[in-house]
């Protein structure tokens, strides 16, 4: 029986042994050099690495949104590496949200229909109720019919995070969600990711540079060189950065 397939069913997100090679065979960046992780559902999971570990690559391959050397990945079940583009651009449509640093919303649009958006390109009418439901999720309930000009940066980080709910998703990918923000419209939105995980359940992995960010998280994995080079659960800023120096400076 293959114990790495049972393995890769259970965890929201799985990579075995994933490799992700740019360039040509005279020139050649191994950005992710036979990865095998697992990322928990309903468990909130930090990236962390020093500059060109490759925890973005790590990021755009296990989303789906590149597509790796080799290897196998399991996304909420399915065999993701050998779908179809149109397969695939359906599951990343369907099951992953993503939150970014930059909030990506449309400035002609209120957040309302900001966080409709997504269904709508899916060919399926929103309910007004369901996209003020996640809005409330947010805290948001209350400006839905503002447009981005007029809310504050967290504000549209939560409207922006509300978009990436909206199709009920099996992991929400944040890439340095905090990254635009002051220190303390930063926490506001790492509480609620925060309180996404334990009130509901949401799967959420997470890339940052930063130690204060991940200890809102349940486990941090390192990256060094394309490879994973340790965790820690229940992280602490402090713990995080004596493990960053140490990365950082090894030969």
């Amino acid at each position: 029986m293959n114990t790495t397939l049972m393995r890769d069913t259970t965890a929201a997100v799985a990579l075995c042994d994933v490799r992700k090679v740019y360039g040509t065979r005279s020139a050649t960046v191994t950005a992710l050099a036979g990865v095998s992780l697992d990322f928990g559902r309903g468990r909130f999971t930090a990236v962390m690495g020093p500059s060109g570990s490759g925890k973005s690559t790590l990021l755009q391959v296990a989303a789906g949104l590149d597509r790796p050397t080799s290897g196998e990945i399991h996304l909420d079940g399915t065999p993701i590496t050998g779908l179809s583009e149109t397969k695939l651009t359906k599951l990343r449509r369907d099951r992953i949200g993503f939150v970014f640093q930059s909030f990506n919303l449309l400035p002609s649009l209120t957040a309302e229909l900001n966080v409709a958006l997504p269904l709508r390109l899916a060919g399926r009418r929103p309910k007004r109720k369901d996209v003020r439901a996640v809005l409330a999720s947010v805290g948001f309930a209350d400006r839905a019919r503002h447009r981005p000009a007029e809310l504050s940066g967290g504000q549209q980080q939560r409207v922006a995070i509300a978009r990436a709910l909206v199709t009920r998703p099996a992991v929400l990918f944040a890439d340095e969600p905090t990254g635009a923000l002051d220190s303390t419209t930063g926490r506001e939105v790492l509480t609620l990711l925060r309180r996404l995980v334990d009130g509901v359940g949401q799967t959420i992995v997470m890339v940052t540079h930063d130690p204060y960010v991940t200890s809102f998280a349940d486990r941090v994995v390192f990256l060094a060189d394309g490879r994973v080079a340790g965790e820690l659960y229940d992280p602490t800023p402090q713990a995080v950065a004596e493990r960053m120096t140490f990365l950082e400076s090894a030969p």
